[in-house]
């Protein structure tokens, strides 16, 4: 505030009307009684002075609207003003003007006069009348008590303005004097000039001054606090000092200050959640009090270096480009339309929803049939960092949540572990082999899994090690398996399974021909005119070197033949090796495998079944033989429980209908029956065999030799009804494989053949049966069911006619 300024009586009244030159001035209002310095450059606001100085020093000064106007209208100017007196001009080295001016009276603008060369106006004076009374003098003490507030506030007003309060007696004056010095903007101190009522402008400044009393309030409070953190930090930042030059003179200097320094500065930028920091910096203290040789300390500053290493809040940035990522999954895999489509539905989602969490995908299927590879696959469309981890074999739980501290040697489980070797927390996180987890004493790994591949729940996944909540929402899990059987129901539950089948010779040649090949002769040095293998020479590879839902086998026969021709090349005993037929018997010697169906079905109780196994689709031999005993069933080739049992459902189910099946029922009380099924040593389950079991005894019994051809499936009742059952397209395409066209189904799976590629299906003959009896008629030969009971009626006929005539005989005698 400022002081020792002269009032009006002291200059003199002043008339009602002036003609005087007008001043604009920007950033500032000037109140009347004030003395003030102003600093004068531009051309019209130095003529202006020149003319007041020439004639009886009065100036009308008024404030611009735009601060940013370098030579403003009349219509760009307030209309409300101050007429001042100018005191004293002292020229400025730039040709500016210093001048000290006197505040006098309010005016207003009432005509210009000339605003070319310098602004001239017509103006009226507003004098402000002496006011009165217990009101005002109840307003100006009111008004002293909220100045002197703010004096005692504010640090940069002196002390010697509260002098300066108490000595003014006029409320209109003191009013202004305050209103000056506010920290307001220049349209409200142009309000309060325009105010011309006295009673009016004071209660307008005293609400300004009480806001201004509460922000100098709240300010000095936040100061207060800061500088007793400051004095805090200072205290505990000498006391280290002191601390440190202690232990220098005992001779146990501590090198560690740098060391925590460092690990503070990476705990702040871990960027970690709030419950993570806190944890670190609370043992980051708790690590400081340690000894350097205490176990404890490398326990804690091991625990920290993981908590900092982890990539709490750093994520690789998605190629959402869908047309992008399906170019990219076909150029790398052949086929697989459903699990390509998949992925690139989860893309689009991702791309108009960006805080998706990540789906739990698993990829089903034989070996070989590119499972692992597909994943792979869909990190390279994303642009997602892979990791992976093995779980086949995995028994113990502490290998996906971490041991807990408290042991010697803990440490994060892998999924943690593969997560900080990724360095992203959105990374495509590939469960290799889920179906193979074991279980022990050391708990169960699936169950551990629960929490990880839920997506409603992985989003606070904790660690035993870490004891804090990860977020794993943001990973796109991909699990591998080839039978989903050997996976717990919970698990199963958490996951969208993508069932991948075996691929058709025709799908083999081409893999061969456009991924295969290509791998092989580049893992071999051989360039593409120097090996290359016939469409007719990978066929017999694929018919007798391999029999597989996958393609690993014929890779490793290619790479065999590729082995040969880099030979022979490096030998200088050829240029290029074209392989053909003849040169791939040349190669890789005998033939491994080979079509046994018709040996196997030559002879009566022998019928081909098709399986479904953890290596894709297979077919089955069941083998059954009668002999001399006391009507006893033996079974052997490792069957199950449910396997024996369509072993039992078969047997009785022929003993109630031997009749109408042309078998003799006196053989299940004369004769044991024996039920093999080759590949003893490999463990077999499942109802799906149930029909060839049946029709297996029923060629035994009868003497009828089934069909070579035709290969079948479905779970048989007691009833004779033909049930659906699982793993069609498999069992199909391994029929296929081993040259059966003819294949029977349950009347119920017909809706599976769906998935069956068109050129197989064009390729064989599908037989849909929902009784036995239509099985029965169909590979036996219904004509020959029918000649079989009308002998067996004609036998039992003669028997009987015999045993009349015996016992008529014995009657006579």
């Amino acid at each position: 505030m400022s002081s020792g300024n002269p009032g009006p009586d002291e200059l003199g009244s002043l008339p009602s009307e002036l003609d005087l030159p007008i001043l604009a001035i920007r950033n500032t209002v000037i109140f009347p009684v004030l003395a003030f310095p102003i600093n004068v450059g531009r051309d019209k606001s130095l003529k202006a002075i020149e003319q007041a100085m020439n004639g009886n020093k009065l100036l009308g000064i008024v404030a611009q609207r735009d601060a940013k106007n370098e030579d403003p209208n009349p219509e760009e100017l307030y209309t409300s003003g101050t007429v001042v007196k100018i005191l004293k001009s002292v020229l400025m080295p730039g040709n500016k003007l210093n001048v000290i001016i006197q505040g006098l009276s309010r005016i207003r603008v009432d005509q210009w006069t000339q605003t070319a060369g310098f602004l001239r106006a017509k103006v009226s004076v507003h004098e402000q009348p002496a006011v009165e009374g217990r009101d005002f003098d109840k307003l100006l003490n009111q008004l002293r008590d909220l100045a002197r507030r703010i004096i005692d506030l504010s640090p940069h007003i002196p002390s010697e303005a509260s002098f300066l309060v108490r000595s003014i007696d006029n409320p209109g004056m003191l009013a202004d004097i305050v209103a000056t010095n506010l920290s307001i903007g220049v349209e409200e101190k142009q309000e309060l000039l325009e105010t011309f009522d006295t009673r009016q402008r004071i209660e307008k400044v005293i609400v300004l001054l009480q806001k201004e009393i509460q922000v100098l309030e709240l300010s000095n409070k936040i100061q207060t606090e800061v500088k007793g953190e400051m004095d805090k930090a200072q205290r505990e930042y000498f006391l280290r000092e002191q601390l440190k030059a202690i232990q220098k003179e005992l001779g146990e200097v501590d090198d560690r200050q740098e060391e925590f320094e460092e690990l503070k500065k990476k705990i702040k930028e871990a960027r970690m959640p709030k419950e993570a920091e806190e944890a670190s910096f609370k043992e980051l203290k708790r690590m400081a009090r340690m000894s350097p040789g205490a176990a404890e300390y490398t326990v804690s500053r091991t625990y920290l270096d993981w908590l900092v290493e982890l990539p709490w809040s750093i994520s690789t940035e998605d190629h959402l480009n869908v047309d992008e990522a399906q170019k990219i999954l076909d150029e790398d895999h052949y086929g697989l339309e459903k699990v390509k489509q998949r992925i690139v539905e989860y893309l689009a989602v991702l791309q108009l929803k960006q805080d998706m969490k990540g789906p739990i995908l698993c990829l089903v299927g034989p070996p070989g049939v590119g499972k692992t590879s597909l994943a792979k696959s869909v990190a390279r469309a994303l642009g997602r960092k892979m990791v992976r981890m093995s779980l086949g074999g995995v028994r113990d739980e502490a290998e996906i949540r971490g041991h807990r501290r408290t042991y010697i040697g803990s440490l994060p489980g892998k999924v943690i572990k593969n997560i900080k070797k990724a360095g992203v927390n959105n990374p495509v996180f590939i469960l290799d082999e889920i179906d193979k987890l074991g279980a022990d004493y050391r708990g169960d790994p699936s169950s551990a899994l629960l929490e990880v591949l839920d997506p409603e729940q992985n989003d606070t996944f904790v660690d035993h090690y870490l004891d804090l909540p990860f977020d794993l929402s943001k990973v796109l899990f991909i699990a591998t398996a080839n039978v989903t059987d050997q996976i717990p129901g919970p698990l199963m539950d958490r996951m969208e399974v993508l069932r991948i089948p075996g691929y058709t010779p025709e799908d083999k040649v081409k893999i061969a021909r456009n991924y295969l090949l290509p791998e092989v002769r580049d893992d071999h040095g051989l360039k593409e005119h120097q090996f290359n293998l016939d469409d007719e020479a990978i066929r017999h590879v694929i018919q007798s070197y391999t029999r597989e839902a996958g393609v690993r086998s014929l890779k490793r026969e290619i790479a065999a033949c590729a082995r040969w021709a880099a030979r022979e090349i490096a030998a200088g005993r050829a240029t290029s090796v074209n392989v053909n037929i003849e040169l791939v018997s040349e190669i890789r010697g005998p033939i491994h495998f080979f079509s046994e169906v018709a040996e196997r079905t030559s002879v009566p109780g022998v019928a081909t079944g098709l399986a479904w196994t953890a290596t894709g689709g297979d077919i089955l031999f069941i083998e059954a033989t009668r002999m001399r005993g006391k009507g006893n069933l033996a079974l052997s080739g490792s069957l199950g429980d449910v396997m024996k049992e369509s072993v039992g459902v078969a047997r009785s189910y022929i003993r109630s209908m031997a009749a109408e099946l042309g078998v003799d029922a006196d053989v299940f009380e004369r004769e044991d029956i024996h039920v093999h099924v080759p590949s003893g040593a490999v463990p077999k389950d499942g109802p799906s065999a149930g029909v060839t079991m049946l029709t297996a005894i029923v060629s035994l019994l009868t003497g009828l030799t089934v069909d070579p051809t035709i290969a079948m499936t479905g779970e048989a009742t007691l009833r004779g009804a033909v049930l659906p059952v699982g793993g069609i397209k498999e069992k199909v395409l391994a029929a296929h494989r081993s040259g059966i066209r003819t294949v029977i189904l349950p009347e119920k799976n017909r809706k599976d053949l769906v998935e069956v590629p068109d050129e197989v299906q064009k390729d064989m003959e599908f037989v849909f049966c929902s009784r036995m009896e239509d099985v029965l008629f169909r590979v036996l030969g219904e004509d020959n069911l029918k000649a079989k009971r009308a002998a067996l009626e004609t036998a039992k006929a003669a028997e009987a006619a015999a045993r009349d005539k015996k016992s008529g005989e014995s009657a006579q005698a």
